[in-house]
């Protein structure tokens, strides 16, 4: 059964969200047409160039990305507490980055575009229609470029958002795209290795109780990306490369464990990501006795 869209998303379990969109058919139209022959790999620059737009106009934060030819990935945090922070000034002038602003703005206007301005469902709307539009007026055609509005995955704790953003991080790789990720083009690793990163939420360490930076160490993220790259590159099957990352030891995660799931990451989870605890809260909060996912984690239904 559909779970409607404003309960999949609750701030009370978790700000951090991944969310997907394809194109419609699944057709290459950000990639080669092999009908037309013609390469419409300029749209995934329209992408990021958007992502970058909107990281600077939302109160939402931009945590990891990867456009392939005919879908994307985003993996971002919803910064509740930044948009409390600004004026009403500010909130306006936000809002005319990305629409027209009235002459007269009301206070109450303000408010409902504070609230657009930290909505997952806007930032995804902003996302969206303007490269339909623009990719539609360059194919002289109408109707729709992608198959639906989006799907939102919940990233529950830390072993679920460092999940999340390394399988979208390798996702060129596992597709057999790239061979490094400093060769994935149009990806947040490789906007992170190049130094192109201000628009991405940056790293922190364990100890930092900062809220504006992620729970690890970028040092620590990279030897992750670059060790899990290595084995979905090679299809090794059977033998792990050497130098198990640290970070698999501090979260107590299992290396075979670990290289399974980014395997299989998109068949595995649907709805949510996260330890048995958290699944079942979340579980709660949607009325559910199971996620998909779960027997991963050796869990039995609720």
């Amino acid at each position: 059964m559909t779970v409607p869209r404003h309960q999949q998303i609750s701030l009370d379990h978790t700000p951090y969200y991944h969310c997907t969109t394809r194109c419609v058919r699944r057709a290459f139209l950000c990639g080669d047409d092999r009908y037309s022959g013609h390469n419409f790999d300029h749209r995934k620059r329209w992408l990021e160039r958007r992502l970058i737009t909107l990281s600077e106009v939302f109160a939402i934060d931009l945590l990891a990305y990867a456009i392939l030819s005919n879908h994307y990935h985003v993996v971002i945090r919803i910064n509740v507490r930044q948009a409390s922070l600004w004026s009403d000034e500010e909130v306006v002038e936000r809002w005319r980055t990305v629409f027209s602003v009235p002459d007269f703005v009301s206070p109450e206007l303000i408010a409902v575009w504070r609230e657009r301005l930290n909505s997952l469902s806007w930032y995804m709307r902003c996302l969206n229609e303007p490269l339909a539009r623009i990719s539609n007026r360059e194919d002289h055609c109408k109707g729709r470029f992608w198959e639906g509005r989006y799907r939102c995955q919940a990233l529950l704790d830390e072993t679920g958002l460092l999940k999340c953003m390394a399988y979208v991080d390798l996702n060129p790789i596992r597709a057999n795209i790239a061979k490094t990720p400093e060769t994935s083009f149009h990806t947040s690793i490789k906007a992170r290795i190049d130094g192109n990163d201000g628009h991405l939420l940056p790293f922190g360490d364990t100890t930092n109780s900062c809220p504006d930076t992620l729970p690890m160490k970028q040092l620590d993220y990279f030897s992750l990306v670059d060790w899990s790259g290595r084995y979905l590159h090679r299809k090794n099957r059977g033998r792990i490369p050497a130098k198990l990352p640290q970070i698999l030891a501090r979260l107590n995660i299992d290396d075979e464990q670990w290289l399974a799931e980014m395997e299989h990451y998109g068949h595995w989870y649907f709805r949510a990501v996260g330890s048995v605890s958290a699944l079942r809260r979340y579980c709660q909060h949607l009325g559910k006795k199971w996620l998909q996912g779960s027997s991963k984690l050796g869990q039995s239904p609720i």
